[in-house]
């Protein structure tokens, strides 16, 4: 690969970096938002090596070494006439996705990965074997996450008689059904792992809208096995705009307003 490639490589993609970790919460599309200084020392620290990588070569104007000459002459003696030093023509393309993140940045994860990954609820561990009780009035507002866990291994039934609030995107399922979703990372997307509760008694809004559905639980399975799955009633359905942080699916438990 060109000298001048590899340089442009580490520019753009270290710019790249400082763009969506600075200037924007891009970055959350990606990563955990503790990781955002690990993403700020990388772009600066490819800038850098960027930086002093082209002063050495002397690019932008190409001026060669005291001894390219003569190597290059070498070189091409030997392979009688042809420079194999150049590298592949096509390299521009490593090009595409350091300049994808500066001025493209791809969505984040949503129905297409959901779709395809299993949704398993949390089981309790012995030291949260028993559930809290949820306030008794008003409509309660619960994480997916936590109203999965209910759903499947509380069988104390503490989400009955509750009108519950949860927010999501929309994900496709089969035969017209339809899920509520969100994705949770441990680290990046990479990691990703599903929570989805199907949404009974009203029509699917569109693929990846972001909704607010309220409803009861809809019991589907014997409660503490693996036959259990997360369900819900659904009295109203509204699309709501989408998260800053789409993987954060943290909610504090509270009467809904």
């Amino acid at each position: 690969m060109k000298r001048n490639i590899q340089v442009l490589l580490l520019l753009f993609t270290g710019v790249g970096l400082l763009h969506i970790s600075l200037l924007t919460d891009l970055y959350l599309r990606y990563v955990r938002p503790g990781l955002r200084p690990a993403l700020i020392a990388s772009g600066v620290l490819l800038i850098v090596l960027g930086a002093v990588s082209a002063a050495r070569d002397g690019f932008p104007f190409n001026r060669p070494r005291p001894d390219d000459d003569h190597d290059r002459g070498r070189r091409g003696h030997q392979g009688h006439g042809h420079d194999h030093s150049q590298g592949p023509r096509i390299a521009w393309l490593l090009y595409v996705p350091a300049l994808t993140i500066l001025f493209l940045a791809p969505p984040a994860l949503g129905s297409y990965t959901a779709a395809r990954d299993e949704a398993k609820a949390k089981a309790p561990t012995a030291g949260d074997s028993l559930f809290p009780a949820l306030p008794r009035n008003g409509i309660v507002e619960l994480s997916l996450n936590d109203f999965s866990s209910r759903a499947v291994w509380d069988t104390g039934g503490t989400l009955s008689g509750h009108t519950v609030r949860l927010t999501g995107f929309v994900t496709p399922g089969r035969h017209g059904t339809w899920y509520v979703s969100r994705l949770a990372i441990s680290c990046c997307a990479a990691d990703a792992t599903v929570r989805k509760v199907r949404v009974h008694g009203a029509s699917a809004p569109p693929a990846d809208a972001w909704v607010t559905v309220t409803g009861t639980w809809h019991p589907t399975g014997k409660v503490g096995t693996d036959d259990a799955s997360p369900a819900l009633d659904a009295t109203t359905v509204k699309r709501v705009p989408a998260p800053k942080d789409p993987y954060n699916d943290a909610v504090v438990t509270r009467p809904g307003r």
